[in-house]
């Protein structure tokens, strides 16, 4: 199943109740409560017994945006074609055929995980420098 990217908050983003949570300024799933409230019928919530307020939550996720890379076309010129072989055989293997094709070509952005996975996957081919993606754009990371 293709992993899903979102630069806009979607319609059935899970929310959280607990509004008092010292974390709720900064955490998406209470700052999604109120904006989809007012718009959606239907919510996806958190059970609140399973939260726990503060530090330890496990649902907490930062409202900081990240940095989302764009493609990597450039990455071939810098291989023997072996080596690009075999990276492209191993990010294949990960992602499926044809999100690998729209990773390469920019048309999904990459998430800090994903960037992590392609530079292994260099690593692991021969390539120890980091290389750089084709372009870089901060979004809200809602799903990773």
């Amino acid at each position: 199943m293709p992993r899903r990217n979102y630069s806009t908050m979607p319609a059935d983003y899970t929310v959280c109740l607990h509004e008092d949570c010292p974390l709720a300024a900064t955490c998406l799933h209470q700052i999604a409560f109120p904006r989809l409230q007012q718009t959606e019928t239907f919510l996806h919530l958190i059970n609140p017994s399973k939260c726990t307020k503060g530090e330890g939550c496990k649902f907490y996720r930062d409202s900081k945006p990240v940095m989302y890379a764009r493609g990597f076309t450039g990455l071939q010129k810098k291989m023997f074609p072996q080596q690009y072989q075999s990276f492209m055989k191993i990010l294949i293997g990960e992602f499926g055929r044809n999100i690998y094709f729209a990773y390469r070509r920019g048309e999904l952005p990459l998430s800090p995980k994903h960037q992590e996975t392609i530079q292994a996957a260099l690593k692991s081919v021969g390539i120890m420098e980091n290389l750089p993606f084709d372009r870089y754009e901060e979004q809200i990371n809602y799903c990773d």
